[in-house]
Protein backbone atom coordinates (compact mmCIF):
# COMPACT_ATOMS: atom_id res chain seq x y z
CA UNK A 1 0.00 0.00 0.00
CA UNK A 2 1.39 3.54 -1.32
CA UNK A 3 1.52 6.12 1.60
CA UNK A 4 -0.73 9.75 1.27
CA UNK A 5 2.47 12.76 -0.09
CA UNK A 6 1.94 16.34 1.26
CA UNK A 7 -0.49 17.01 -2.26
CA UNK A 8 -3.01 14.26 -1.31
CA UNK A 9 -3.22 15.52 2.51
CA UNK A 10 -3.30 19.00 1.16
CA UNK A 11 -6.15 18.59 -1.36
CA UNK A 12 -8.43 16.89 1.12
CA UNK A 13 -7.82 19.68 3.32
CA UNK A 14 -8.86 22.30 0.70
CA UNK A 15 -11.88 20.05 -0.59
CA UNK A 16 -13.07 20.36 2.81
CA UNK A 17 -12.01 23.84 3.55
CA UNK A 18 -13.71 24.89 0.46
CA UNK A 19 -16.75 22.43 0.07
CA UNK A 20 -16.33 22.12 -3.71
CA UNK A 21 -13.27 20.30 -5.82
CA UNK A 22 -13.31 23.30 -8.30
CA UNK A 23 -13.11 25.70 -5.74
CA UNK A 24 -10.36 23.36 -3.75
CA UNK A 25 -8.02 23.35 -7.12
CA UNK A 26 -8.06 26.98 -7.59
CA UNK A 27 -6.62 27.16 -4.81
CA UNK A 28 -4.07 24.51 -4.57
CA UNK A 29 -2.70 25.69 -8.30
CA UNK A 30 -4.27 22.27 -9.69
CA UNK A 31 -7.02 21.64 -12.34
CA UNK A 32 -10.21 19.74 -11.31
CA UNK A 33 -9.48 16.41 -13.11
CA UNK A 34 -6.20 16.30 -10.94
CA UNK A 35 -7.69 17.03 -8.23
CA UNK A 36 -10.06 14.37 -8.55
CA UNK A 37 -7.61 11.61 -9.60
CA UNK A 38 -5.60 12.58 -6.38
CA UNK A 39 -8.85 12.34 -4.20
CA UNK A 40 -10.05 8.97 -6.25
CA UNK A 41 -5.94 7.72 -5.51
CA UNK A 42 -5.94 8.40 -1.84
CA UNK A 43 -9.67 7.04 -1.87
CA UNK A 44 -8.46 3.94 -3.03
CA UNK A 45 -5.19 3.50 -1.12
CA UNK A 46 -7.19 4.27 2.39
CA UNK A 47 -9.94 1.71 0.85
CA UNK A 48 -12.70 4.22 1.99
CA UNK A 49 -14.51 7.35 0.73
CA UNK A 50 -13.79 10.47 2.37
CA UNK A 51 -16.38 12.54 0.76
CA UNK A 52 -20.11 11.48 -0.47
CA UNK A 53 -19.86 14.05 -4.28
CA UNK A 54 -23.05 14.48 -6.40
CA UNK A 55 -23.29 17.07 -9.34
CA UNK A 56 -24.35 19.43 -6.53
CA UNK A 57 -22.38 19.29 -3.65
CA UNK A 58 -19.62 17.65 -1.76
CA UNK A 59 -19.58 16.57 1.56
CA UNK A 60 -17.22 14.66 3.83
CA UNK A 61 -18.30 10.83 4.97
CA UNK A 62 -18.04 9.96 8.38
CA UNK A 63 -14.57 8.39 8.13
CA UNK A 64 -13.51 11.81 5.83
CA UNK A 65 -14.40 13.97 9.03
CA UNK A 66 -12.40 11.96 11.30
CA UNK A 67 -9.55 12.06 8.81
CA UNK A 68 -9.55 15.82 8.41
CA UNK A 69 -9.66 16.55 12.16
CA UNK A 70 -6.80 13.86 12.69
CA UNK A 71 -4.17 15.23 9.55
CA UNK A 72 -5.34 18.56 10.17
CA UNK A 73 -3.29 19.74 13.22
CA UNK A 74 -0.85 16.99 11.51
CA UNK A 75 -0.22 18.85 8.18
CA UNK A 76 -0.01 22.12 10.34
CA UNK A 77 3.12 20.88 12.25
CA UNK A 78 4.55 19.57 8.87
CA UNK A 79 4.05 23.16 7.51
CA UNK A 80 5.72 24.89 10.23
CA UNK A 81 8.52 22.55 9.89
CA UNK A 82 8.95 23.04 6.52
CA UNK A 83 8.61 26.97 7.12
CA UNK A 84 10.75 26.76 10.14
CA UNK A 85 13.62 25.01 7.22
CA UNK A 86 13.22 27.70 5.25
CA UNK A 87 13.76 30.45 7.21
CA UNK A 88 17.00 29.99 7.25
CA UNK A 89 17.39 30.37 3.29
CA UNK A 90 19.86 32.84 2.36
CA UNK A 91 17.76 34.04 -0.80
CA UNK A 92 13.91 34.40 -0.59
CA UNK A 93 12.11 31.59 -2.69
CA UNK A 94 8.93 30.07 -3.34
CA UNK A 95 5.86 30.82 -3.55
CA UNK A 96 3.46 33.56 -1.33
CA UNK A 97 -0.04 33.53 -1.19
CA UNK A 98 -1.40 36.54 -1.13
CA UNK A 99 -5.42 37.73 -0.55
CA UNK A 100 -6.74 41.23 -1.38
CA UNK A 101 -9.87 43.32 -2.40
CA UNK A 102 -9.06 44.02 -5.77
CA UNK A 103 -8.81 48.16 -5.75
CA UNK A 104 -6.30 47.18 -2.56
CA UNK A 105 -4.44 45.11 -5.08
CA UNK A 106 -4.41 47.56 -7.55
CA UNK A 107 -2.88 50.34 -5.43
CA UNK A 108 0.06 48.13 -4.25
CA UNK A 109 0.59 45.93 -7.35
CA UNK A 110 3.37 48.49 -8.65
CA UNK A 111 5.08 50.07 -5.63
CA UNK A 112 4.74 46.86 -3.42
CA UNK A 113 4.42 43.62 -5.23
CA UNK A 114 6.10 44.41 -8.94
CA UNK A 115 9.20 46.49 -6.88
CA UNK A 116 9.59 42.90 -4.50
CA UNK A 117 9.63 40.82 -7.61
CA UNK A 118 11.84 42.76 -9.21
CA UNK A 119 14.31 42.35 -6.05
CA UNK A 120 13.64 38.74 -5.32
CA UNK A 121 13.19 37.02 -9.03
CA UNK A 122 13.08 33.60 -7.11
CA UNK A 123 10.02 34.35 -5.28
CA UNK A 124 6.84 33.68 -6.44
CA UNK A 125 3.46 35.41 -5.77
CA UNK A 126 0.06 33.88 -6.22
CA UNK A 127 -2.32 36.92 -5.76
CA UNK A 128 -6.28 36.59 -5.27
CA UNK A 129 -8.40 39.45 -5.37
CA UNK A 130 -12.09 39.12 -3.97
CA UNK A 131 -14.61 41.07 -2.25
CA UNK A 132 -15.35 39.09 0.89
CA UNK A 133 -13.36 39.10 3.81
CA UNK A 134 -11.33 36.02 4.51
CA UNK A 135 -9.68 34.09 7.07
CA UNK A 136 -6.65 34.19 6.17
CA UNK A 137 -5.26 31.35 8.17
CA UNK A 138 -8.53 28.85 7.12
CA UNK A 139 -8.40 29.66 3.64
CA UNK A 140 -4.15 28.82 3.48
CA UNK A 141 -2.60 32.58 2.53
CA UNK A 142 0.35 33.71 4.02
CA UNK A 143 -0.48 37.55 3.85
CA UNK A 144 -4.08 39.77 3.29
CA UNK A 145 -4.06 43.21 2.14
CA UNK A 146 -7.31 45.32 3.33
CA UNK A 147 -8.10 48.64 4.79
CA UNK A 148 -6.96 48.80 8.36
CA UNK A 149 -10.39 49.28 9.39
CA UNK A 150 -11.14 45.92 8.01
CA UNK A 151 -7.90 43.95 9.85
CA UNK A 152 -8.91 41.15 12.46
CA UNK A 153 -7.43 42.49 15.85
CA UNK A 154 -5.90 38.97 16.61
CA UNK A 155 -3.31 39.88 13.40
CA UNK A 156 -0.31 42.01 12.85
CA UNK A 157 -0.43 45.03 11.29
CA UNK A 158 1.63 46.71 8.54
CA UNK A 159 0.09 50.11 6.86
CA UNK A 160 1.42 50.45 3.66
CA UNK A 161 2.16 54.41 3.93
CA UNK A 162 0.18 55.07 0.45
CA UNK A 163 -2.23 58.40 0.42
CA UNK A 164 -5.74 56.92 -0.32
CA UNK A 165 -9.07 58.79 -1.10
CA UNK A 166 -12.32 58.07 -3.41
CA UNK A 167 -12.88 60.64 -5.95
CA UNK A 168 -16.06 61.95 -8.02
CA UNK A 169 -15.05 62.06 -11.43
CA UNK A 170 -16.82 63.15 -14.65
CA UNK A 171 -15.39 63.90 -18.24
CA UNK A 172 -15.15 67.47 -19.38
CA UNK A 173 -17.59 66.84 -21.83
CA UNK A 174 -20.04 65.57 -19.42
CA UNK A 175 -19.64 68.77 -17.27
CA UNK A 176 -19.96 70.69 -20.33
CA UNK A 177 -23.16 69.47 -21.50
CA UNK A 178 -24.61 68.66 -17.52
CA UNK A 179 -23.08 70.89 -15.28
CA UNK A 180 -21.28 70.40 -11.78
CA UNK A 181 -22.93 69.01 -9.06
CA UNK A 182 -21.53 71.45 -6.08
CA UNK A 183 -23.00 69.30 -2.97
CA UNK A 184 -23.69 65.40 -3.00
CA UNK A 185 -27.87 66.36 -2.71
CA UNK A 186 -27.39 67.57 -6.70
CA UNK A 187 -26.22 64.21 -7.70
CA UNK A 188 -29.68 63.03 -7.35
CA UNK A 189 -29.60 65.52 -11.06
CA UNK A 190 -27.37 63.64 -12.47
CA UNK A 191 -26.44 60.03 -14.85
CA UNK A 192 -24.19 58.08 -12.26
CA UNK A 193 -22.68 54.98 -12.17
CA UNK A 194 -23.81 52.40 -9.93
CA UNK A 195 -21.36 49.71 -8.91
CA UNK A 196 -22.81 46.25 -7.81
CA UNK A 197 -21.29 44.61 -4.38
CA UNK A 198 -20.31 40.46 -4.02
CA UNK A 199 -23.27 40.25 -2.04
CA UNK A 200 -25.80 41.96 -4.57
CA UNK A 201 -26.30 45.19 -3.04
CA UNK A 202 -25.81 48.48 -4.70
CA UNK A 203 -22.51 50.73 -2.93
CA UNK A 204 -23.93 53.76 -1.42
CA UNK A 205 -21.76 56.66 -2.49
CA UNK A 206 -19.69 58.29 0.70
CA UNK A 207 -19.07 61.95 1.75
CA UNK A 208 -17.75 63.70 5.02
CA UNK A 209 -17.64 66.93 5.22
CA UNK A 210 -16.46 68.61 8.62
CA UNK A 211 -16.54 65.30 10.64
CA UNK A 212 -20.29 64.69 9.07
CA UNK A 213 -20.46 61.67 7.37
CA UNK A 214 -22.81 61.16 4.34
CA UNK A 215 -23.82 58.10 2.09
CA UNK A 216 -26.63 58.13 -0.63
CA UNK A 217 -27.88 56.02 -3.07
CA UNK A 218 -27.13 57.29 -6.71
CA UNK A 219 -29.37 56.55 -10.05
CA UNK A 220 -28.01 56.32 -13.27
CA UNK A 221 -27.72 54.26 -17.03
CA UNK A 222 -25.58 51.70 -15.91
CA UNK A 223 -24.69 49.45 -12.96
CA UNK A 224 -21.45 47.55 -13.19
CA UNK A 225 -20.16 44.97 -11.11
CA UNK A 226 -16.64 45.37 -12.06
CA UNK A 227 -15.46 48.43 -10.04
CA UNK A 228 -12.14 48.81 -13.14
CA UNK A 229 -15.20 49.45 -15.79
CA UNK A 230 -16.51 52.67 -13.81
CA UNK A 231 -12.99 54.21 -15.68
CA UNK A 232 -14.18 53.55 -18.48
CA UNK A 233 -17.58 54.59 -18.77
CA UNK A 234 -16.59 57.56 -17.67
CA UNK A 235 -14.04 58.53 -20.08
CA UNK A 236 -16.77 57.74 -22.44
CA UNK A 237 -19.11 60.64 -21.21
CA UNK A 238 -21.36 58.40 -19.86
CA UNK A 239 -22.05 59.70 -16.38
CA UNK A 240 -20.53 60.16 -13.02
CA UNK A 241 -18.34 57.71 -11.15
CA UNK A 242 -17.10 57.50 -7.67
CA UNK A 243 -13.91 55.57 -7.58
CA UNK A 244 -10.68 55.11 -5.91
CA UNK A 245 -8.23 58.13 -6.17
CA UNK A 246 -5.09 56.16 -7.73
CA UNK A 247 -7.05 54.36 -10.54
CA UNK A 248 -7.99 57.67 -12.14
CA UNK A 249 -4.83 59.33 -11.00
CA UNK A 250 -3.40 59.89 -14.31
CA UNK A 251 -6.49 60.28 -16.08
CA UNK A 252 -6.65 63.36 -14.00
CA UNK A 253 -3.31 64.76 -14.46
CA UNK A 254 -4.03 64.82 -17.99
CA UNK A 255 -6.88 66.43 -17.87
CA UNK A 256 -9.51 63.47 -19.10
CA UNK A 257 -10.80 63.51 -16.10
CA UNK A 258 -12.04 66.14 -13.28
CA UNK A 259 -13.03 65.77 -9.56
CA UNK A 260 -15.42 67.23 -8.59
CA UNK A 261 -17.37 67.27 -4.71
CA UNK A 262 -13.24 67.68 -3.97
CA UNK A 263 -13.56 68.42 -0.70
CA UNK A 264 -16.72 66.03 0.33
CA UNK A 265 -14.29 63.04 0.32
CA UNK A 266 -11.43 63.32 2.69
CA UNK A 267 -8.48 61.11 3.20
CA UNK A 268 -9.18 56.96 3.98
CA UNK A 269 -7.47 55.28 6.50
CA UNK A 270 -3.96 53.33 5.11
CA UNK A 271 -3.73 50.09 3.48
CA UNK A 272 -2.59 47.29 5.57
CA UNK A 273 -0.83 43.98 5.15
CA UNK A 274 -1.55 41.93 7.60
CA UNK A 275 -0.41 38.55 8.67
CA UNK A 276 -1.01 35.93 11.73
CA UNK A 277 1.97 35.58 13.96
CA UNK A 278 4.40 32.90 13.21
CA UNK A 279 7.59 31.03 14.84
CA UNK A 280 9.74 30.55 11.98
CA UNK A 281 8.95 32.75 8.62
CA UNK A 282 10.24 32.34 5.66
CA UNK A 283 13.11 34.14 4.10
CA UNK A 284 10.75 35.09 0.86
CA UNK A 285 7.75 36.47 3.85
CA UNK A 286 10.66 38.21 6.17
CA UNK A 287 11.11 40.07 2.83
CA UNK A 288 7.99 41.11 1.63
CA UNK A 289 6.88 42.14 5.04
CA UNK A 290 10.32 43.98 4.97
CA UNK A 291 9.39 46.15 1.85
CA UNK A 292 6.49 46.84 3.12
CA UNK A 293 7.90 48.31 6.39
CA UNK A 294 9.37 50.65 4.34
CA UNK A 295 6.24 52.09 2.61
CA UNK A 296 5.00 52.65 5.24
CA UNK A 297 6.22 51.38 9.35
CA UNK A 298 3.60 49.28 11.37
CA UNK A 299 1.15 50.60 13.88
CA UNK A 300 -1.01 48.47 16.35
CA UNK A 301 -4.35 47.09 14.88
CA UNK A 302 -6.49 48.08 17.87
Amino acid sequence: MSRPGLVELEAVLAIARKGSFRAAAVDLGLSTTALSNAIAKLERDLGVRLFNRTTRSVSLTDAGRTFVVQVGPALQDITAAIEGARSHQATPSGTLRINAYAAAAREVFAPLLLAFLGRFPDVHVDLVTEGRLVDIVADGFDIGIRGHDLVPTDMIAVPLGLPRRNVVVASPAYLRAHGEPKVPPDLRNHACIRVRLPDGSLYRWRFEKDGQPLSMEVAGPLTLDEVSLVQRAVLADVGIGYVIESDVREDIAAGRLIRVLEDWTPPLSPLCLYYPSRKNPSAAFKALVGMARELGGTVPTT
